[in-house]
């Protein structure tokens, strides 16, 4: 069993979403020079790699105007996204989350993938063709990188337009907007704004024969682990991936900020791009500053040596 096998393995019986780890307990022992900021050293080895491996944040989605919820001024109403985003906020008032996830449907109905987007799904086009994979390791649920036109994509924590029955577990793709008819108009962000209190049967049911159970966003909330296949897939790809880029993430919240760090710690190249360093910015050996939208495209666009059938 690799190294990453066994930790994710222990990880995902222990770590919940959104859990952060102590950098003593899970510190790595590969420890880098300083990465290189040159991109054509970057470019020589996107130019060998067989198999891509993308893992992507909520930065990659800011520049399309995605609100994260999180950190200071986070709030929707006057609730982070801390306190809806769990089982336990469900049971207790699920008209008041539904309104959230509805306000957030409704506001991603209106964006748009931006320049990384389309430069990551344009990659992965161009290199099936010679014979070449991309894939997509996502934290987030907006579903812009399929938007984008992105095909082979692992959704970590679920997805906005993805439900799952509370009752017969049924998940199910739903773009309807809105999602119910008792929540047109409903999940207004203004703190002042009363709850709906709309009644159970008139939130989202499931429309499997017989079923009518009340449906939830297929999401994984704070203090839910993640699916272990999703996982299992995701070990599959990080163990034969031969270049790594980790775009628009922080690198704090685990199970996913361990995944380039042990990519790494095998030898295979970790490129970051990012706003500024996180970290794990130091276990790299390629770190690109400033916005997603700006620097991936050029990093990711047709290589001289390529071979286009």
């Amino acid at each position: 069993m690799s190294l990453f096998q066994f930790t994710a393995r222990r990880l995902v019986s222990q770590v919940h979403c959104g859990f952060k780890a102590s950098s003593k307990k899970h510190k790595f022992c590969l420890e880098m020079a300083r990465p290189s900021s040159n991109m054509a050293d970057f470019r020589e080895v996107f130019a060998k790699a067989k198999h891509i491996a993308i893992i992507t944040g909520a930065g990659v989605s800011a520049e399309s105007g995605v609100p994260t919820f999180r950190g200071a001024g986070g709030f929707w109403r006057k609730w982070q996204a801390q306190e809806l985003a769990t089982p336990e906020a469900f049971a207790r008032n699920p008209s008041r989350v539904w309104e959230f996830y509805h306000y957030r449907r409704e506001v991603m109905l209106s964006k748009h993938p931006n320049p990384a987007h389309i430069a990551i799904a344009e990659c992965e086009r161009r290199l099936s063709k010679q014979g070449r994979s991309v894939v997509v390791i996502t934290q987030n649920i907006d579903e812009l990188h399929r938007k984008a036109g992105t095909k082979h994509l692992l959704e970590i924590h679920g997805s906005l337009f993805k439900t799952r029955c509370t009752n017969c577990g049924n998940v199910a793709a739903n773009y309807k907007s809105p999602i119910c008819p008792a929540l047109a108009g409903k999940g207004a962000p203004d703190p002042e704004t009363e709850d709906a209190a709309i009644p159970v049967e008139e939130l989202p049911q499931c429309e499997e024969d017989g079923c009518n159970g009340l449906l939830r966003p297929h999401i994984v909330w704070f203090g839910e682990t993640l699916d272990p296949g999703i996982l299992t897939a995701v070990e599959k790809e990080l163990e034969i991936c031969d270049l790594c880029l980790v775009v628009g993430t922080s690198s704090v919240v685990y199970p996913a900020a361990m995944f380039a760090p042990q990519v790494s710690a095998r030898g295979v190249p970790v490129a970051e791009f990012n706003m500024e360093a996180t970290p794990a910015t130091n276990r790299f050996r390629f770190h690109f500053p400033g916005p997603c939208g700006t620097t991936l495209p050029p990093a990711l666009a047709r290589h001289e040596t390529e071979i286009i059938s």
